[in-house]
């Protein structure tokens, strides 16, 4: 209990401000989990639950007494909605990895799923805007609206396995940084300027890893042709 009482009351002094820890260790367990699914490592999923629990009690900061007497609704849910769709990636990377041999691999989302995350982001951003400023979110409630929705997107893409998702995570960073900043959110604030620059590094890592995958499935093909094509040339002859 002593430290749970001390994770929940610890706080870093710079200057005039102070941060959180448990801000700050939800953040890095964030980075952490990043850095997994860059590499499509099965223990990111995990390691992005523990991020996502201690930043829910940081955001819901009336209720778990938050030296920031703000509620981040769309923040603080998303957390939430990260944990559920986690477990769904968890189980799908590790089941593709017992399957394979890799926890996935790298494809790009076809046209069709690429209008449905762009049309998805903007309807589910006008949805929830006034669902939460009805709630008492902190304004621009859009905003909060946008992050919620593109990181419900961008971890339905990561489960997927489209290399698309990083892009969605970038979109998310632009509206985040500001957001959080203006709220006093500091050490998340900064912690998304680096992601900006952490998801464009992911996006060319899954896409040099896309052509790889093609490349080796391309020589394959080469030295071990499809004996049903060449039985089927036989028959005709």
């Amino acid at each position: 209990m002593d430290i749970l009482r001390w994770l929940f009351d610890a706080q870093i002094h710079i200057g005039d401000q102070s941060l959180l820890v448990r801000e700050v260790l939800g953040n890095l367990f964030g980075l952490l989990s990043a850095l997994g699914g860059m590499r499509r490592k099965v223990w990111a999923w995990p390691v992005g639950i523990l991020g996502n629990l201690l930043l829910l009690t940081v955001f819901l900061g009336t209720v778990f007494g938050s030296p920031h007497p703000i509620n981040m609704l769309g923040q603080a849910g998303r957390q939430v909605m990260f944990i559920v769709v986690s477990v769904w990636g968890w189980y799908r990377w590790k089941q593709s990895r017992d399957d394979a041999g890799t926890a996935v691999i790298p494809q790009w989302a076809s046209t069709k799923e690429r209008v449905f995350l762009l049309v998805a982001l903007l309807v589910g951003t006008g949805i929830l805007t006034p669902i939460f400023r009805a709630l008492g979110s902190y304004e621009p409630v859009w905003s909060d609206a946008w992050i919620f929705t593109g990181s419900l997107l961008a971890t339905f893409g990561m489960a997927k396995g489209w290399v698309e998702f990083w892009l969605m995570w970038v979109a998310v960073d632009v509206v985040g940084v500001p957001l959080l900043w203006s709220a006093g959110y500091y050490a998340t604030a900064l912690m998304y300027v680096f992601y900006g620059a952490f998801t464009l590094t992911g996006f060319f890592v899954w896409w040099r890893t896309r052509n790889r995958e093609l490349s080796k499935m391309a020589q394959v093909e080469t030295a071990f042709p499809d004996v049903t094509v060449n039985s089927g040339e036989m028959q005709r002859k």
